[in-house]
């Protein structure tokens, strides 16, 4: 349950009276400049950064740590320092098999006040002592004190920042802005501590990050997506997702990227060329949401299976970000092989996403 001042905080970010139709600027191919497009973008509706990874613990354990950077539809032009132009989320979980659900706390604010913010020249975001930063060696540090756990760590690329869509310009669906800006650094050497119940496990792992922004990112039809960002041991990165209908209907969209161990071409596969199937299902007891946490995933000539760390996944961010969606640590596998490890994202199975 959020605590009195976790309320405050988002009492904080309310104040929506005066709203005004605000442009949001649209999404259109350009090239992606580095470091600048590692900070934030607040003339877009939304952003986030998105880290996943596993730590080498015993047993395995999976983590997730999200900042949110929301443009809301306040008159630009209102002066006050009280109100919410920006709005700043932020979710974290860890992801033991030992405990069976996630252990996960969240916090949301408006930018401003010595609370929360969003830089704009590098990753540099911070809400309640929550903070996320990529230092000039191009690591990044995180320190999340958060509800029942602590954690903080370090991620260090050791390969190319990987473009996702046509060099970094991410379709979502069929219409021109129905996209995003979207790049990912797979592949991130982590060394953490996590510190739970007065206990500490320092534990070394690999991560994946995804920065995106936007302003209109899904059809109106649209429910939510399945997505996976997979490490592979080998080296790779494969990237998929599918964009699904509120009708159960043919999908929206889909699209995959595959780049190999050592190499600067990413293999990008067509939506005819990518097929999600579900192998099996797991029904919430909390949403009564059936989500299916593992999956087949054929992307050209090749087919991939997940498996979950375990089933009960689900994170219920509805007191922050509105949604529920099932956030899961999973090993990918080919041919029966463990071939890698990541996450698997699936949301708009308790509602539709309104993005």
């Amino acid at each position: 349950m959020l605590t009195r001042r976790h309320l405050l905080l988002a009492g904080a970010a309310l104040p929506f009276a005066a709203h005004a139709r605000v442009e949001y600027p649209p999404v259109t191919p350009r090239a992606l400049v580095f470091p600048r497009d590692h900070g934030a973008h607040p003339d877009y509706r939304i952003e986030w950064w998105y880290l996943t990874g596993w730590l080498d613990a015993q047993p395995p354990l999976g983590f997730q740590v999200t900042f949110f950077r929301t443009r809301t539809p306040i008159d630009p032009a209102n002066p006050s320092r009280f109100a919410a132009h920006q709005l700043v989320i932020a979710h974290a979980a860890i992801a033991d098999p030992a405990r069976g659900a996630l252990l996960h706390d969240q916090r949301i604010a408006r930018a401003g006040f010595g609370i929360a913010r969003a830089a704009e020249g590098d990753t540099d975001v911070e809400l309640d002592r929550w903070t996320f930063r990529r230092r000039t060696d191009g690591a990044y540090e995180c320190a999340i004190p958060a509800r029942g756990f602590t954690l903080r760590f370090s991620a260090r690329p050791t390969q190319p920042i990987l473009p996702q869509g046509e060099a970094g310009f991410s379709r979502k669906g069929s219409k021109p802005e129905q996209a995003s800006y979207y790049y990912s650094q797979p592949q991130l050497r982590v060394a953490a501590e996590l510190v739970r119940e007065d206990r500490a496990v320092k534990a070394n792992g690999i991560a994946w990050l995804d920065h995106e922004w936007s302003s209109t990112l899904l059809d109106p039809d649209a429910a939510g997506w399945d997505w996976i960002g997979m490490n592979l041991d080998d080296g790779a990165a494969l990237t998929a997702f599918q964009i699904r209908r509120k009708d159960g209907g043919p999908r929206i969209y889909a699209y995959a990227a595959l780049r190999a161990a050592g190499s600067a071409r990413v293999e990008v596969f067509a939506p005819d060329e990518v097929r999600f199937e579900p192998l099996a299902r797991w029904t919430s007891p909390r949403t009564r949401a059936t989500y299916p946490v593992a999956q087949r995933i054929a992307i050209g000539a090749r087919t991939f299976e997940t498996r979950p760390l375990f089933d009960d996944q689900e994170l219920d961010s509805r007191a922050t970000a509105g949604a529920v969606y099932w956030e899961g640590a999973s090993t990918l596998l080919e041919s029966g092989r463990t071939v890698g490890r990541g996450y698997l994202e699936m949301t708009g199975y308790v509602a539709p996403m309104r993005l």
